[in-house]
Order: C-alpha cells, then sequence, then structure tokens
C-alpha cells in the first residue's frame, strides 16, 4: 500500500525505476526513428540500437541512482529538481557515449550516429522529467483550490503581502485541501502587481483598500505574511480587522525565520512582538559566519530567553561545536532537544554550571577551549535584586569575573557580555552590577588586546520576568492592569531582533568597546498594556481597567542608551552604535574595588555594597532607591 504524505499519494520511488527502464529503449529507438527515419538505413543501424539500450539501460539507472533521483518525493518537485534531473541525464548520456565509442572501435557493430547521442540525450531529458512531473501534475489536480471551495468548514482567507511568502502561504493552503483554507486574493502595495494573478490567486488591492476588500468581499480570515513588515503595516491590519470582526494570524517575523522554513504551519496569533516590528537592516551578515562557523562557541545562561535564541542563530553559522553552560537543568535539557532536532549534526555539549563557582567554571574552559563566549548568565529582574543586593553582586559582578579570567587563562579570542541600558546612571542594584561587568570585561580588553567587548540594550519583549507576561496575568484574571504612570517609557526590542544585532556587534569588536543598540523609539507603557488589551479581544476602560501606581522616588521615566557627555560614533551597521569613552577605572584600582565588594557580598552587607557602587559609577545613584514594588515595571 501507498504511503501518505499530507493526505496525498506518495508513489514508490521502484515504480518510477520501473518506469525509466520501459523508456529507455523507447528513447533510443525513438532517437534512431528521428535521426534516420524507417527505411534501409535505419535497419543498418539494428546493432547500435541494441548495443545502445543495453548499454543505456545498465549505466543511466545507476547515474540516477547516485543522483538521488530514486530518493525524492515527486509531487514536490521544483526547478531544483530540472536542475537535477539535467545534471543526471547529461552525465548519463556521457558515459553512454564513451561506452558506445569503445564497443564501436571493438567492431562489435557498424555505423557510428553521434547526431543520435544528442537526440537521445534531449529525449532523455524529456522523458525522466515527463515521468517524474507527471506525478506532480496529478497531485496538484487532486488538490484543486476550486474544488476545495465547497468542502464543509473551509474558511476564505485573505493574504497580505503577494511576495515570495505570501506565494509560499498560498502553494501551501492549495496542495494541503485538509487545512481548510481557500486563498481568494492577495493585498500588496506593488503597482505592477495590481489586477494580476499569482497561482490563479488575484491581487486584489493595496493595503490601503483593505477596509473596501473586506467589505466587498466574502474573507473568513486574514494572513499576513510579509516577514519583513514594519510594526506599522502589522498595526493597519490588526486595526481594520478588528474593526470588522474579522480573525487575523501572522507570519513570524524576519529574525525569528532566520535559518528557519516560511510554511503555512509557522501562522500564529498577532501578538505584542509584531506591533513593534521595526523595518529589518541587515548589512554584512557573512562577518558573522566568519567569527562563528567552523568555530568552538561556548554560551554562559544558555538555557534563559537571551541564551537560547543566541544559541538558534548561532547554530544557523555552523560552528564546530557548541557549548550550553547555565545553572538550571531542566532550561538547559530543553534548549538541547530544541537544537539537536534543528542541527541534528551540529555537535552540542551541555553543561550544568554556576558562574559564581570559580573552579568549575574554569575546569569547564579548560575541557571545551572556546574560541568565542558569548556571556548572558545573570540576574536581571530589577525588583527582585533591590531585595538580593548581595546575591546581585556574587552572581552578576563575580560571575563575570570568573568567566572572563577563564576566558583568558583558555586564550578566548572573543569575549561578548550582554549588558543592558539600566547600566548607564544606574539608579538600581542590577544595572549597577551589569555596569560593573562591563568595566570587568573591557579592562581585560585592555589588558590582553583581544576582541572582549560590551553590548547594550534595553527591554526585550517576551523574556522570563519581562513586563508582558505580567500584564498578560492580569488581563487573564479580569484586571486590573497596573502602570507606575502615564507616561512611563522604555526601549523595547524584540529577542531575535536583539540578539541577531549582538552578532552582528560580535563580528565588529576588536576590544575596549562597549556597543549600543538602535532601540528605536521608547515605547510608553501605557500604550503597550492598551495593545495587548486590544490583541485579547478586549477594549482598555471598558472591559479591562488600567491603574497607576505611583513612580518611585529614583525612577526614571524615561531610559539612557549612554551617559551624558560620552561620544558615541556609526559602525557600518545602521543600528549599532559604539561609544568612544568608556569607564577609566581599570587595573589593580578596578580589582581591589572588585575584590571589595565581592567580599561585603559575601558577608552581606547592603548598605555598604550601595554606597560603594555610587562612588565607583559615574552618575549613580543606587542609595536613594527605596523599598520596591515587586511586580513594578522598570
Amino acid at each position: 500500500m501507498d504511503a501518505k504524505i499530507k493526505g496525498k499519494p506518495r508513489v514508490r520511488n521502484r515504480y518510477i525505476l520501473l518506469g525509466d527502464l520501459l523508456l529507455i529503449p523507447i528513447v533510443v529507438l525513438g532517437s534512431f526513428a528521428i535521426r534516420l527515419e524507417l527505411g534501409s538505413a535505419f535497419q543498418g543501424y539494428i546493432p547500435m540500437i541494441l548495443w545502445m539500450s543495453g548499454v543505456a539501460m545498465l549505466i543511466k539507472p545507476i547515474v540516477y541512482y547516485n543522483f538521488g533521483l530514486y530518493r525524492r518525493i515527486w509531487i514536490y518537485a521544483s526547478v531544483q529538481e530540472i536542475k537535477l534531473i539535467v545534471m543526471a541525464v547529461t552525465t548519463a548520456s556521457v558515459l553512454t557515449f564513451l561506452a558506445m565509442l569503445g564497443l564501436y572501435q571493438m567492431r562489435l557493430f557498424y555505423g557510428f550516429s553521434r547526431s543520435v547521442l544528442a537526440i537521445d540525450w534531449l529525449a532523455s531529458i524529456l522523458a525522466v522529467g515527463g515521468l517524474r512531473f507527471t506525478f506532480r501534475l496529478l497531485a496538484e489536480s487532486r488538490s484543486n483550490p476550486h474544488i476545495s471551495k465547497i468542502l464543509p468548514n473551509t474558511r476564505r482567507v485573505l493574504v497580505v503581502g503577494a511576495g515570495d511568502a505570501g506565494v509560499l502561504v498560498v502553494r501551501e493552503m492549495q496542495k494541503n485541501p485538509q487545512l481548510n483554507l481557500v486563498p481568494v486574493g492577495y493585498l500588496d502595495d506593488a503597482s505592477e502587481k495590481q489586477n494580476n494573478q499569482i497561482y490563479g490567486i488575484p491581487v486584489v488591492g493595496k493595503l490601503t483598500e483593505m477596509g473596501q476588500v473586506l467589505e466587498n468581499r466574502q474573507v473568513d480570515e486574514v494572513i499576513i505574511a510579509i516577514p519583513s513588515a514594519p510594526g506599522r503595516v502589522i498595526r493597519l491590519v490588526a486595526d481594520v480587522c478588528r474593526l470588522k470582526g474579522i480573525p487575523f494570524r501572522t507570519m513570524p517575523g524576519i529574525y525569528e525565520l532566520i535559518g528557519g522554513k516560511v510554511s503555512v504551519t509557522k501562522l500564529r496569533e498577532v501578538d505584542i512582538t509584531d506591533l513593534l516590528r521595526r523595518d529589518p537592516t541587515r548589512v554584512q551578515e557573512e562577518l558573522i559566519g566568519e567569527v562563528i562557523s567552523g568555530k568552538s562557541i561556548l554560551v554562559t545562561g544558555a538555557g534563559g530567553s537571551i541564551g537560547r535564541e543566541l544559541c538558534r542563530q548561532i547554530a544557523r553559522w555552523k560552528p564546530r561545536e557548541l557549548i550550553l553552560v547555565g545553572h538550571g537543568e531542566n532550561s538547559i535539557f530543553e534548549a538541547l532537544i530544541e537544537l539537536q532536532e534543528d542541527y541534528p549534526s551540529l555537535a552540542i555539549h551541555p553543561v550544568i554550571a554556576d558562574v559564581q563557582n570559580g573552579r568549575r567554571i574554569m575546569e569547564v574552559f579548560k575541557q571545551y577551549r572556546p574560541h568565542v563566549v558569548f556571556h548572558a548568565a545573570a540576574h536581571k529582574h530589577v525588583p527582585l535584586m533591590e531585595m538580593n543586593i548581595s546575591e546581585a553582586v556574587l552572581n552578576n559582578v563575580q560571575g563575570t569575573r570568573n568567566v572572563v579570567r577563564a576566558s583568558i587563562q583558555s586564550q578566548v579570542e572573543r569575549f561578548v557580555l550582554i549588558s543592558t541600558d539600566k547600566a548607564i546612571r544606574p539608579i538600581n542594584v542590577m544595572g549597577a552590577t551589569k555596569r560593573l561587568a562591563e568595566m570587568i570585561v573591557l579592562d581585560a580588553a585592555r589588558r590582553t588586546g583581544r576582541a572582549y567587548t560590551a553590548v547594550r540594550f534595553g527591554n526585550v519583549l517576551g523574556s522570563r520576568g519581562s513586563v508582558v507576561p505580567l500584564f498578560k496575568r492580569q488581563i487573564a484574571r479580569g484586571g486590573p492592569v497596573t502602570v507606575t504612570h502615564p507616561e512611563m517609557k522604555r526601549y523595547f526590542m524584540t529577542i531575535p531582533e536583539a540578539v541577531h544585532l549582538v552578532l552582528q556587534s560580535s563580528a565588529l569588536g576588536t576590544g575596549d568597546e562597549v556597543f549600543v543598540l538602535n532601540m528605536g523609539q521608547q515605547v510608553r507603557i501605557l500604550d503597550l498594556a492598551r495593545d495587548l488589551i486590544r490583541l485579547s479581544g478586549l477594549e482598555p476602560g471598558r472591559d479591562i481597567e488600567i491603574i497607576y501606581s505611583g513612580i518611585r522616588p529614583g525612577e526614571k521615566l524615561s531610559e539612557d542608551l549612554w551617559d551624558d557627555g560620552q561620544a558615541f560614533v556609526k559602525t557600518i551597521h545602521p543600528d549599532i552604535y559604539k561609544l568612544e569613552a568608556p569607564d577609566k577605572l581599570s587595573g589593580k584600582d578596578l580589582e581591589k574595588a572588585i575584590d571589595e565588594m565581592i567580599r561585603l557580598a559575601q558577608e552581606d552587607d547592603p548598605q555598604t555594597i550601595v554606597k560603594m557602587m555610587d562612588d565607583m559609577i559615574p552618575g549613580s545613584a543606587v542609595q536613594i532607591a527605596t523599598s520596591p514594588d515587586i511586580t513594578a515595571v522598570d
């Protein structure tokens, strides 16, 4: 019984082999008939015909097999398969020609027509390709979109975007009728596409005409198929669909699809990260490959939100091996399973280790000898660190120094610290510890001359402990949603985009640099809360109340990405800047100060720690912070 693939019959390749064996002598006979016609001249070549048929039946199936023509599912044949067929037939024809030439010189037959061999080559391409693409044509006729329209529970879909991604989504719907989705039209702003059809589906208008299209056509669902679409486009579509009461889904953004495959199965509900998308900028990506490809890469905090995404994108660049270092066994295990499924040929080493344990970290580095280190392990929850000051120092400061020391000892070529905008003029303990971590990394760069750098960016949407999960929980229980102040603003970036820019920064670093990511415009937390409420199908103020808890003393209404008086310079990437005047506290002075702070943390003396932070860090005002609200947005 034939196997089934997505509801379609799969023709076993042994039947294709039998078809080839039948067609090979027919093609040979036809080639002679075309060249010589059926007359006395044709009869003189019968010995050559028989020999050529035998030789071709021996050589060609073997060549076709080695080219993989019997290991493919031909109902999904594409242009790549056409190229493969031409290469296989050409190779087989050349070998057949050489064999026939040798037999002719051995006088096994008389009369040798070179033109017949050329005709045979062309006819073989048509026969081999025709046999295989017949199965695709039969498969497509079974999934005719016009037939799908009459099936029960079928949903009529309007596809936003008539580019490559939109076309792939439409083809997936057409080839898989069991999805119960029928494309009825595209929306696209390209004027040359208007009133044209792509795979039988018309382009029915531009995005600005969406409301009119939804009124005039029966549409059950809208799919946004523009991975590079900025947030304003997603918001436009979402607002119109919400107004018309039509469900809508989207394809993930371009950074989420890095290394992935675009298909209809990737569709998901629109979320807040889509509304905040920016126009993607991808400059000289080959530099990332030079840093990562073929190298041993170690990531600390590999089980966290940023660390795991780092591993996903690093794996795409084919490193020699990837070492996942983390303290939480469950998160490291989950990251390992995901990466093994997506990159089965990649050597992945899961390591359970705490960065606070300097001896353990040193042993890990001695064992694996990484070329590049991404240090993402850190305590990052601002209010919790206000309540656990000593632990923040031991993990974020001592932990960073342990990893840097191990990197120096193991001759690590490149080191990247994941830092934060809260390290600038810090008013909380978490930000201050990250600034001290930056000092440690930059001091190591000055002492070793190696490419040890730090990358600062703001809040990432969807990370564990971020504001979005908190708001979602408040919405799920019926509200209210708590915002500290109506004018509170923060920088936000999606995790995949932030990580992509971190990798780009790592390729730009030469040492002793702080890179700052262009976070775009700051977003009002109030607007973020309203968007999340609306994406939940509710209305702010009517279904879910928003209340203000009040700004805390010393808390910033908006964030900074660099200190006053610090200049920044552009890099070759428009979304990455480099600070010119990093901290000058270094060498023995820095070492002595860090030793003292770690001693205070081990003795659990938070008051003295905070005072010392304010003395060491320019513009720091940590000591004026009051008792934190554990659920406050920072």
